[in-house]
């Protein structure tokens, strides 16, 4: 995709307080339009307030309905969306006996069908301009299913193969579709207390996880990459 980003629109959903907040600043540093996507109001309120460029939109994104109109929001709003980031996250824990088979149905909206229904509403109009991209935050889940990720890892894997798929339909139309898996501890104040006394190396910064975004939103043609895995340097795997 052009490197130049003047009136260019990024979508991210997902927008909390750690990665989904940094790819905020970081494409709004970068030019661009930003429409954050998130189920609470007040923090994204709190954010548009903060960051130049950034407009709050509270959805939830399996309400078909309802992520549809958001959607049409934004394009009267902002415009056309050159860059989609699927950010949000269903996830729950526990091997199969222990996972409520509900969560597993919910998860698989949030991380499957959210990003399908994205796509379909937005991908026509990247094809259209002849460029775009679309990336998907995953995990390491996405390609292996431990014992107690029952309820998360084949909705992940699911959506990794979606995207694959996307890839294949769209790269040849000029859309670029990565997918960035973060097998990492994200530094966020929550997990900084569940891991006191780990060196800060052994956090992923989500400022230099939104780096990694914007360097695939960015990548030249000749060169786009589609799983790329993220780690810091002293993570074990």
């Amino acid at each position: 995709m052009s490197a130049a980003t003047s009136e260019r629109v990024c979508l991210v959903t997902g927008v909390g307080p750690g990665t989904g907040s940094a790819l905020v600043r970081r494409f709004a540093a970068g030019g661009y339009r930003v429409a954050m996507l998130a189920r609470s109001e007040a923090r994204l309120r709190e954010l548009e307030r903060d960051v130049q460029g950034a407009r709050a939109y509270a959805c939830d994104v399996t309400d078909e309905a309802a992520l549809a109109e958001t959607l049409e929001r934004v394009r009267s709003e902002l415009g056309v969306v050159n860059v989609l980031i699927h950010n949000a996250v269903g996830g729950a824990f526990g091997d199969f006996l222990q996972v409520d088979p509900a969560h597993l149905r919910r998860n698989f909206e949030v991380n499957v069908m959210a990003l399908m229904h994205l796509a379909r509403a937005l991908a026509p109009a990247m094809i259209e301009a002849g460029e775009g991209a679309i990336i998907a935050t995953g995990n390491t889940a996405a390609y292996r299913g431990k014992a107690h990720f029952a309820g998360f890892a084949p909705t992940k894997a699911a959506q990794r193969i979606l995207a694959e798929s996307l890839a294949r339909s769209l790269g040849p139309r000029g859309v670029h579709v990565a997918y960035l898996a973060i097998d990492a501890v994200i530094d966020l104040p929550w997990t900084r207390e569940r891991f006191a006394g780990k060196p800060d190396d052994f956090f992923a910064k989500p400022s230099a996880l939104a780096d990694v975004a914007w360097s695939l939103a960015h990548q030249e043609r000749s060169a786009w990459a589609f799983d790329v895995v993220v780690r810091p340097f002293g993570e074990s795997w």
